[in-house]
Parts: structure tokens; C-alpha cells; sequence
């Protein structure tokens, strides 16, 4: 198990954030920012960092406004 903004998801193994993104069906366009148990991730890095059971995801989309 994932957790993905604080809701459980399945994993299998250990995956890298690309590719749990493509599993989950999850849109990550630009204007997402991706932290892993607190730890911002660079998007050039996410298909060397891989995620593990019981990790945290927070993924957090930025948006214009005021």
C-alpha cells in the first residue's frame, strides 16, 4: 500500500514515481509538484526515484489566483 495525498492505493513491489503515476492513471501535468515522505522531488528525477510500501505522496497542483 501507497499513500497518495493521505488515501491508500495498491503496490506491487517497488516501482518508480513515473511508473506508479502510468499504473494509477494519474494525470501529473506540468504545475504538479511531487513530494515523497516530505522530501520534494524534481520532476527529472522521477523515473530514477522509486516508491516503496507505506511511502506518502503529496501531490500538489499550482494554480493561478488570488
Amino acid at each position: 500500500m501507497i499513500y497518495i495525498n493521505d488515501k491508500a492505493h495498491p503496490l506491487e513491489g517497488t516501482q518508480s514515481l513515473t511508473d506508479l503515476f502510468v499504473s494509477l492513471q494519474l494525470k501529473v501535468d506540468k504545475g504538479i509538484a511531487v513530494a515523497l515522505n516530505n522530501n520534494v522531488i524534481p520532476r527529472a528525477e522521477w523515473n530514477n526515484k522509486t516508491v516503496k510500501a507505506n511511502d506518502r505522496l503529496i501531490l500538489i497542483k499550482a494554480t493561478q489566483g488570488g
